[in-house]
């Protein structure tokens, strides 16, 4: 994993049972899962996700006995000092929900909530390569990273000025608001959105590429898993799913229809 500053550079599944959820995304997205190495008793069984392409683009592992949260996935973010970035945040209404801590040969994070709620990583890895986790254009990487915010004014006001990422113009949602588009210094890396009434606590929610939006959304009910929306066109030609994985994790799928 690539240092900062960077959008999300490795995505992470947080799950009550790794290993229905590995049968599940395996099916999916087409990851090759492999564990991590190590002491299953200490990193939760941790698990590598692999794309087609031969490029790592995230993890996944039991959640720890007692963790205060629900299935779920989460993002790191790339920064180039950990203790200066969670500082910074948390005097611009952050919360800290894990120090900055190490990880050995991998690099130093900790885990925190924007001001609304949101929980994400930030990170700085040991690897000087740069992380392709998140690409567009890639099966199996992560195409487009999404905000549901009780806040997007102040949402937007946060994570610019944390990490750099400017304002990529909007899309009118009627009732809804703006979908506000986000930057990065290479291009457009997500959008943010106000939460529907009633819905999930504020989060981020991370689109998966496959190569074929209907067959993969086909494969996600025999498998255990739900759809929650789509398959829906969206500007520019992709279709995208919104779902739920059998343990409850909120999930989604960007591709082409062929």
């Amino acid at each position: 994993m690539s240092n900062g500053p960077a959008p999300f550079i490795w995505y992470e599944l947080v799950t009550s049972d790794a290993d229905a959820a590995q049968r599940f995304y395996e099916q999916l997205v087409g990851w090759s899962v492999a564990p991590a190495g190590g002491d299953p008793s200490v990193n939760h069984g941790y698990r590598i996700l692999t794309a087609p392409d031969g490029q790592g683009v995230g993890g996944m592992m039991n959640l720890p006995s007692g963790a205060p949260m629900p299935p779920c996935w989460l993002g790191y973010i790339g920064v180039q000092d950990v203790d200066a970035a969670v500082e910074d945040a948390r005097a611009a209404g952050a919360g800290v929900h894990m120090a900055p801590q190490d990880i050995p040969g991998v690099g130093r994070f900790a885990l925190l909530a924007d001001p609304q709620g949101a929980p994400f990583y930030v990170m700085r890895g040991n690897s000087p390569e740069p992380s392709r986790a998140f690409s567009r254009e890639a099966v199996g990487h992560c195409g487009w990273n999404e905000l549901a915010t009780s806040d997007q004014k102040a949402a937007f006001a946060f994570y610019t000025g944390q990490f750099g990422w400017t304002d990529g113009g909007s899309m009118p949602m009627g009732d809804m608001g703006d979908y506000q588009f986000i930057n990065d210094a290479d291009g457009m890396i997500g959008a943010m959105m106000t939460r529907a009434p009633g819905g999930p606590p504020p989060s981020w929610l991370f689109y998966f590429r496959v190569a074929d939006i209907d067959a993969a959304s086909a494969k996600i009910a025999p498998a255990g898993g739900s759809i929650l929306h789509g398959p829906t066109e969206v500007p520019g030609g992709d279709f995208i799913v919104v779902g739920m994985d059998p343990q409850g994790a909120a999930f989604a799928l960007v591709g082409a229809r062929k």
